[in-house]
């Protein structure tokens, strides 16, 4: 098993792994986690499987998740210039301070410079903000962000739970300003939520930003281990993350689950794993570990092809609900065609169409 099948991020020449290594869990600073040597053999291990795509955030384990990577990867320029590192801003590690955190200028080119310290690097291959700032205008963002471009700081952008409106206003802008614009757009995504497809992943394929989905596995709800035959048995190791989403319409996607990975002599985690690598615009899932084999075991998700029956039934059985007004998209095809077929939609004329002998005015 290989991850060498590589994949340009968004519009972007910028190539990464089908996979991403989630780092949230390096260090046991939160009182969970993986421990710095367990760290470091997962960061092995993926690279042994072609894996190049390794993604932090500067306040993840308070920080400790990029010095981590810094300590193995970063301060040896061969290993670290072979690797896409992905770190993110937004976060605040520093209470009591208003621009410790958020998309402000001065916040960012301090966080940009903490995250070179603990990464030992020059640079950052992929500066995502973390999520949107509300008190922050984006241009103030976007001038900020295409200054550390310009200085050699940051290679390429990236966006994190924001709006569609949001990103979208940013991409124009940037293109107008002729600054650097996002490229990759970071956002959960699984079987048990599939929300974004109503607005974000629409945005995301119109503009060209590659999707890099985290928490597939909707913290653990989808890796297996819960199943309505040990409902209430065991305790999630995510706590109130993952509780409230055992439910019966987790159990019953878990249950197609089992019957897919059956077929595929695999496992109901890499079947949802392929699920998600498997939607449109997803270009790199992201999949954290706290220990060397639950990283082999998700990375045979690569392996496994759904057929579209399968891909059909589950995704059916998640179907989300739209609001408006894309729950009216059904109605425009009769609007908008006069009865003809236009790239595969068809529908009846409408009845506000003339028929013959009206008058049309």
């Amino acid at each position: 098993m290989s991850l060498d099948h590589y994949i340009t991020l968004g519009r972007s020449g910028l190539r990464v792994s089908p996979f991403c290594l989630g780092a949230m869990t390096f260090g046991e600073d939160l009182g969970w986690g993986s421990s710095v040597e367990e760290s470091q053999r997962i960061i092995d291990r993926f690279v042994e499987f072609g894996g190049n795509f390794i993604d932090t955030a500067n306040f993840y384990t308070r920080g400790h998740s990029e010095k981590i990577i810094g300590d193995h990867v970063g301060r040896h320029s061969a290993r670290r210039d072979r690797l896409v590192i992905a770190t993110k801003f937004s976060g605040n590690l520093y209470p009591g301070d208003p621009n410790g955190g958020g998309s402000g200028r001065k916040s960012i080119i301090a966080a940009c410079e903490n995250s070179l310290r603990r990464l030992q690097t020059d640079y950052i291959d992929l500066y995502w903000l973390h999520n949107w700032d509300m008190h922050t205008p984006i241009e103030e963002t976007l001038a900020a962000l295409e200054d550390l471009v310009r200085a050699g700081k940051v290679r390429y952008l990236g966006v994190s739970d924001t709006p569609a409106w949001k990103v979208a206003e940013a991409n124009v802008t940037a293109h107008f300003r002729g600054w650097s614009a996002f490229i990759g757009l970071q956002i959960e995504y699984s079987l048990l939520e599939r929300t974004v497809e109503q607005e974000l992943v629409p945005m995301a394929l119109e503009l060209g930003l590659g999707i890099t989905p985290w928490s597939p596995l909707k913290s653990g709800v989808l890796s297996g281990k819960y199943t309505r035959h040990n409902a209430g048995q065991m305790k999630p190791d995510r706590g109130v993350f993952a509780e409230s989403y055992l439910t019966e319409r987790a159990y019953a996607i878990v249950d197609d689950l089992q019957i897919i990975a059956k077929a595929h002599q695999s496992t109901v985690a890499r079947v949802a794993l392929a699920w998600v690598q498997a939607q449109p615009g997803v270009t790199s899932t992201i999949i954290g570990a706290r220990r060397v084999e639950q990283l082999e075991d998700n990375l045979k998700a690569f392996e496994v092809k759904l057929s579209a029956e399968e891909l059909g039934r589950l995704g059916a059985a998640t179907k989300p609900t739209f609001g408006f007004p894309q729950n009216m998209q059904p109605l425009f095809p009769a609007l908008h065609n006069g009865g003809t077929t236009v790239n595969g939609y068809s529908a009846p004329p409408s009845p506000f169409g003339v028929k013959k002998g009206d008058h049309v005015y």
